[in-house]
């Protein structure tokens, strides 16, 4: 198990290392519309879009690289006080009874939201504007389905913390 723990780790870092990259053409892409509009008068509809096109991104890989790094909102009031047995328990049970079934859900109902952005034709409603949208919104489902691969490596991860503090025990 320890095996296919570090397989989902590797994958979780490239994830990482696409956000980080996402991230800094974001930065360049808001410090070009800043510099263009007050400095030379100049606007880019497109590169204005692409900002939250490339926000997206982030934040929808970004929940899957917080998951495999345990970086997600809980209620730590509780939760610190546990023990490693207890908090590896709890992540366990809340990752087959929340997470999965909401990442489940959330991305076969994308489907035909994506599907009906492609089917239209879906663009920008403003002149210049960035066109098939359905790209950006068919990310969705791909997300949810990769939080489910990242929760079942959380859920391998903390089975075996599980195990190794029930042999402490």
């Amino acid at each position: 198990m320890q095996k296919v723990e570090k397989f989902f780790d590797k994958v979780g870092d490239i994830v990482g290392y696409i956000c980080m990259f996402i991230m800094a053409l974001m930065i360049i892409d808001v410090f070009f519309n800043v510099v263009a509009r007050y400095f030379f008068s100049y606007g880019n509809v497109a590169f204005q879009e692409l900002e939250w096109h490339f926000f997206a991104v982030i934040f929808l890989l970004g929940m899957s690289y917080a998951l495999k790094e345990d970086a997600h909102v809980r209620v730590d009031i509780f939760y610190a006080k546990f023990s490693p047995k207890n908090k590896a328990l709890i992540n366990m049970i809340g990752t087959v009874i929340f997470v999965i079934p909401f990442a489940l859900l959330v991305s076969n109902l994308s489907f035909e939201f994506v599907s009906d952005a492609y089917t239209s034709a879906e663009a920008s409603a403003d002149p210049g504007g960035l066109t098939h949208r359905w790209i950006i919104k068919a990310l969705i489902p791909f997300s949810f389905y990769l939080l489910v691969f990242f929760a079942i490596g959380f859920f391998i991860r903390n089975f075996n913390l599980y195990k190794k503090a029930k042999k402490g025990e």
